[in-house]
């Protein structure tokens, strides 16, 4: 849901992205045009601190921020009081703080359940643009932020030749989903597409789609570059 998703991932076209969950157990997926390769999830077991785990809805925090709109000091720390002030949870300032890291100020605004996995919606109050973005979250509480891809995307040959015909082109955030599928061996597949354009108020010139695999514990297994349609 620098999102990520937060690191460069895709130059030119994505935006920033952040880590990805670490690695779960392998599982099979539905056979895909061999261009298309698996991107295993980025280990953040070597991070220093361990990126913060998203425990469930406790992390949500909704509360008044009229204040740092109107304020003269930085909104990312005014956020932070603004949380303090308003009893948000540990959780919920957890993640914030961690969005504060890669440079965002921004919260958890709503939380819920699909398939066993949790879908947080990420609020980013002081965004001229996009103000929300999605991370899906494993049963072991790590975030993938499904607005960031890894690096690796970049050999995907379908993303090389729409860089090719539109240079210019980005994708704009946020991903919208699209459809569930069911995996073998009772895993869960959730895809999103996100749209590329040259700038917020252009034409729709395609859109990315990647798919999310999870486990049947609902660990995270991999994220998955579909194409651009």
């Amino acid at each position: 849901m620098r999102a990520t998703l937060l690191a460069g991932c895709i130059a030119g076209l994505l935006l920033a992205g952040c880590r990805q969950a670490g690695p779960g157990p392998a599982m099979q997926t539905p056979a895909t045009d061999a261009s298309n390769a698996i991107l295993p999830p980025l280990d953040d077991a070597a991070q220093d601190p361990p990126p913060s785990r998203v425990p469930g809805p406790e992390a949500v925090w909704n509360g008044p921020l009229e204040h740092c709109r109107t304020g003269t000091g930085a909104v990312d720390a005014c956020l932070a009081d603004a949380m303090r002030a308003g009893d948000a949870s540990a959780a919920a300032i957890a993640v914030s703080e961690r969005l504060r890291g890669r440079g965002e100020a921004g919260h958890v605004s709503a939380w819920e359940e699909r398939d066993g996995v949790g879908v947080a919606t990420i609020g980013y109050p002081f965004r001229a643009n996009t103000n929300h973005g999605t991370w899906l979250v494993d049963s072991r509480g790590r975030p993938t932020d499904v607005d960031s891809l890894a690096e690796s995307a970049l050999s995907v040959p379908s993303i090389e030749a729409f860089r090719t015909s539109h240079p210019d082109a980005r994708a704009f955030a946020p991903a919208e989903f699209v459809e569930r599928q069911a995996l073998p061996e009772g895993g869960v597949r959730f895809i999103y597409a996100t749209p590329l354009r040259t700038c917020h108020a252009c034409e729709t010139l395609g859109h990315l789609k990647v798919a999310y695999d999870f486990d049947s514990s609902r660990e995270f297994a991999g994220q998955q570059v579909l194409g651009i349609e």
